[in-house]
């Protein structure tokens, strides 16, 4: 094969290292970015269903049995209550690239704390609708910039043998944030004065604050203070992460690794943002596709669907308590993550991607099918689309909910990782923005509405069935194997090939270094002939 590997010595991270929990335990704290991130998104969905947040914000109607306390939120100004999130974290994805290269990844994810915390003060004292709007759309920032910095950071702190099940910690982070929210919003959900959804909104506050403190208490990447030129930095950072002497083999090995990788695509010219689409060797444009389109499938297998709107959707298909039924999907979602934690490491990322994409779109096809078939006074059968919604939930939350996180926080070089990241979560954000501008018209009854109803689950079944075909075409298999491997995978295989080039890298220990080392000994020899 051309361009294969070449046999080296002690692997970086090995199994002798998979005690060092320090470092895991430090790279695991910053997915404590997912509570902002989960409950955030997840607060809103019973938020706008509250008699004084309607009161405050909504619109003066008839009292009828839709509307018992004569107020109610018209389908626009639902649409952009919960899309104005997206629409700041759009923006916020995208700045973190230039945060993240200048400010580096720590420091960038304290400053999203701040700018999360204006936001969330915004709308804890707003009484008036322009208001709430403004501090949406800055706490959207600050969830933006996390949602770029937090899977960066942790990718480029831990250990490759663990790197998917640390990333998915981001992930389960994200639902436990979801699960809060519906736990606190079912709390405080019959309080009839404004703490009934200032609390909820004001109890971010500690969520930011954690992240803000802990955060100083953590290193900077190895690999970005390698690219600022700080060799001595990275190497004391490394040293924290795995325990070891700053002068240890393993440590220096590692230092050197990134050093080779970031001075080869330093040769290549590979910085900018049109660098990102390049078609070259290392399939840089394939790269940041894949992690683009990664998240934009994620976004369409219709999960914020339940999560944005599950309440309100819950309550039209004639379910009695849909704030309790929010709360039963969300425990689903919390605790069907931990098996993804622990499969994607044992069974890989490209296999689960799979399997959870064709478990996903049988439910939502089932979902659509019995929902227009059955009346919302059938109590077995509301409870089989309850079912088969979990079942949903529980596939999406062990596939596609963490791995999406940890594919593109591990398959660019690091060179455009920032840049390629941004894009990447830009494109989730463009989506969530999307998906939650349009369902309310898309489902709900009345002029301009496309009363579709449950049939919206036929959409989100089809969009799962093309999860399969983008999965199996463009996904590789990158389990246990370092960020500069991933390198070596793309330059040297294809997504349907990967998992066999995956084992070789594996079985044969490869590092960059020897590889640019060898190619530059052949270098040598031709010249001399």
């Amino acid at each position: 094969m051309a361009g294969g590997p070449a046999v080296a010595g002690g692997g970086i991270n090995a199994a002798g290292s998979k005690s060092r929990l320090a470092g895991i335990i430090m790279t695991a704290f910053a997915a404590f970015g997912g509570i902002l991130y989960g409950y955030d998104t997840g607060t809103i969905s019973g938020i706008i269903a509250m008699d004084d947040w309607l009161r405050t914000f909504g619109d003066k109607t008839a009292v009828t049995k839709d509307h018992p306390i004569g107020y109610y939120l018209p389908t626009n100004n639902e649409s952009l209550v919960v899309s104005i999130l997206s629409a700041g974290t759009f923006f916020g994805a995208l700045g973190g690239a230039p945060t993240a290269d200048i400010l580096g990844r720590r420091i960038g994810i304290i400053v999203a704390c701040v700018v999360f915390s204006l936001g969330v003060a915004l709308q804890t004292g707003a009484h008036n609708w322009a208001t709430f709007i403004v501090g949406r759309f800055f706490a959207g920032f600050g969830v933006g910039l996390v949602s770029t910095l937090v899977p960066m950071y942790q990718s480029e702190c831990s250990p490759k043998w663990i790197r998917g099940a640390v990333v998915s910690g981001y992930q389960w982070a994200i639902t436990i944030g979801l699960l809060l929210a519906s736990v606190v919003n079912n709390a405080t959900k019959d309080r009839q004065n404004h703490s009934a959804w200032q609390i909820p909104i004001s109890i971010q506050f500690i969520w930011a604050f954690i992240l803000f403190v802990g955060m100083f208490w953590l290193p900077e990447t190895p690999r970005w203070l390698i690219k600022n030129n700080r060799p001595d930095d990275a190497a004391k950072s490394l040293s924290r992460l795995t325990s070891l002497p700053v002068d240890d083999p393993e440590v220096q090995a590692e230092l050197e690794d990134i050093r080779v990788a970031l001075q080869e695509e330093k040769d290549r010219g590979e910085s900018s943002y049109l660098d990102c689409f390049k078609f070259n060797k290392s399939k840089i444009a394939l790269r940041t596709l894949s992690g683009i389109f990664i998240q934009a499938w994620q976004q369409l297998t219709g999960i914020n669907f339940i999560f944005y709107f599950g309440t309100t959707f819950f309550q039209n298909v004639g379910i009695k308590n849909p704030f309790l039924t929010q709360v039963a999907t969300n425990i689903v979602n919390v605790f069907m993550t931990l098996p993804g934690m622990w499969g994607v490491e044992k069974f890989g990322r490209r296999s689960l991607l799979l399997w959870g994409a064709v478990v996903m779109c049988i439910c939502e096809f089932l979902v659509a099918i019995i929902g227009v078939t059955i009346s919302v006074t059938n109590g077995p059968g509301q409870r089989s689309l309850i079912a088969l919604v979990c079942i949903y939930i529980a596939a999406f939350a062990s596939t596609w909910g963490p791995i999406a996180w940890v594919i593109v926080g591990e398959i660019f070089p690091l060179n455009v990782r920032a840049k390629a990241m941004s894009l990447s979560v830009a494109s989730n954000w463009l989506w969530n923005w999307a998906i939650s501008y349009a369902t309310p018209y898309l489902v709900n009854s009345g002029p301009g509405n496309a009363n579709l109803g449950v049939k919206v689950f036929f959409i989100w079944g089809s969009t799962c069935a093309g999860c399969i075909v983008f999965t199996y075409f463009c996904i590789p298999e990158t389990k246990g194997l370092s960020l500069e491997q991933v390198d070596l995978l793309y330059q040297n295989s294809t997504p349907i090939t990967s998992a066999r080039y995956r084992q070789e890298l594996i079985a044969r220990d490869v590092h960059v270094a020897d590889v640019a080392g060898a190619h530059d000994d052949e270098k040598d020899t031709k010249e001399q002939v």
